[in-house]
């Protein structure tokens, strides 16, 4: 079986495919090849992300990015058997274009269209890649910061910002020094080169996380440093940013492991890519003896081989619930879910 996976929650287009061998039938377990990767993003040199603007974006590249896709997959479009694509949560007009594009390939192909949470995609992707079997998630993306684990049938969430996902602070905090978008990536670099430690608000409640203060605060420091009126750099402060922010979440992360009784951790989300991150996460695994598991890349941020490996998993466990597209007003209407939570989702396919 050959999946085929949309991918445009956000800023990113992208489309994975891969080759599913299901080695026990049914719901039991599923063998995943990765066929191909591709994406293309929409970036600007200032300001955030404009949601009608990436939208234009993903219809610009979308046929662009699918020939790639194939070409590297080495097949035909015809040969694929089911059409995946992240139905939400997201950015309502980039949804929609992955969603209509996704449907207008299920009615062109006639295979099924199987619509999936990108959250639970950012979990679901370890056990393609890794022998990960239960873990704690922590996924770090723009808009989202969770904590999760599955129990009693969904995935639930023991710990989640109170207001901004970090990686939507980090872009807030990039727009305040002018630097474009993506934020998180030019940060880690200045923060490479950061020497003090700049004190900020440390803020977790129970099992979850504020950044909102921690702007404010940032705000008024970068006007500090502009004005010559204080003995740290902007280098500094983007060091001492990701040692607050992620010491933040990796205590609430620990805190799940035990309150859940987990002897795994997974990292998710395009946050996840940061160095500092990663070590600060391996630090914390070993300490408390736990296994920790953290994809490549290219599978932390969005793209579309984890929309296909969900999609795999959510049709073999009940393919008749699955169909295709068979009219173009169902292209144009097919559904999209902007507020989905990931315990919203029943899990119907472990």
């Amino acid at each position: 079986m050959i999946v085929l996976g949309v991918e445009t929650t956000a800023h990113t287009f992208g489309i994975g495919i891969i080759r599913i061998n299901n080695k026990e039938g049914g719901r039991r377990v599923l063998d995943g090849e990765i066929l191909a990767n591709v994406k293309d993003s929409y970036k600007t040199e200032s300001g955030g992300i404009i949601p009608v603007e990436a939208a234009k974006h993903h219809e610009i590249v979308k046929d662009e990015v699918l020939e790639r896709a194939i070409n590297k997959a080495g097949i035909k479009l015809q040969d694929v058997d089911v059409v995946a694509f992240s139905q939400g949560p997201g950015l309502g007009p980039c949804l929609r274009a992955g969603a209509r594009f996704a449907a207008s390939l299920s009615f062109k192909l006639k295979k099924p269209l199987v619509g999936v949470n990108h959250c639970i995609a950012h979990l679901e992707v370890g056990s393609l890649v890794s022998d990960v079997k239960d873990p704690i998630l922590l996924y770090v993306s723009g808009a989202n910061t969770q904590v999760i684990a599955y129990e009693a049938g969904k995935y639930r969430i023991f710990g989640e910002t109170l207001d901004m996902g970090v990686g939507n602070f980090l872009d807030a905090f990039a727009r305040e020094l002018g630097i474009g978008f993506p934020g998180g990536p030019k940060i880690e670099k200045f923060a490479l080169k950061g020497k003090k430690f700049v004190e900020l608000p440390y803020v977790v409640k129970g099992m979850d996380i504020s950044v909102s203060g921690l702007l404010t605060n940032l705000k008024n420091k970068i006007k500090l440093i502009r004005d010559n009126r204080v003995d740290y750099s902007i280098e500094d402060l983007c060091f001492s940013v990701q040692e607050t922010v992620f010491s933040m979440l990796l205590e609430v992360t620990e805190r799940a492991v035990f309150h859940c009784d987990k002897k795994e951790v997974l990292l998710g989300g395009g946050v996840g890519c940061n160095t500092r991150l990663k070590e600060m996460i391996k630090t914390m695994a070993a300490e408390n003896k736990l296994k920790v598991f953290i994809p490549e890349n290219s599978l932390l941020t969005d793209n579309g081989v984890m929309i296909a490996w969900l999609g795999a998993k959510m049709f073999a466990a009940n393919p008749k619930k699955y169909s295709y597209v068979d009219s173009h007003d169902k292209v144009v209407d097919v559904v999209i879910k902007p507020y989905e939570r990931t315990d919203d989702v029943v899990v119907d396919w472990k």
